[in-house]
């Protein structure tokens, strides 16, 4: 079975927790970590969901705001739902293929 794996990037909801209301306020506090972001690249960490981020900025933000990771951001997985086709036969229905088909009765005659 397939699964679906998303997750939910939970840092501006950190960083209103602690009072930090502009993203620029995020800056320096990254700075002293020696992690070295522009304005456009904090204010898309904070407001978008980021694909790819290091770790050492993860361990930063954790250090930051002094929460684990699974505070940053929650993960999910869920099973796909396989899509129902119609050339599958249901579970209870028989194939008529040759080997389950009865053999034609020969009669002859006496």
């Amino acid at each position: 079975m397939k699964r679906k794996v998303d997750y939910t990037w939970r840092l501006a909801e950190l960083m209103a927790a602690r009072g930090l209301h502009n993203t620029t306020d995020l800056i320096p506090l990254l700075a002293e970590r020696d992690i070295n972001l522009s304005r456009p690249q904090v204010y898309r960490l904070v407001n978008q969901r980021p694909e790819r981020v290091s770790l050492m900025l993860i361990a930063a933000l954790c250090d930051i705001f002094e929460c684990e990771s699974t505070d940053l951001f929650t993960t999910t997985a869920t099973d796909v739902r396989v899509r129902k086709t119609g050339t599958a036969s249901p579970p209870n229905v028989v194939s008529l293929d040759r080997s389950v088909r009865p053999r034609r009765a020969n009669i002859l005659d006496e």
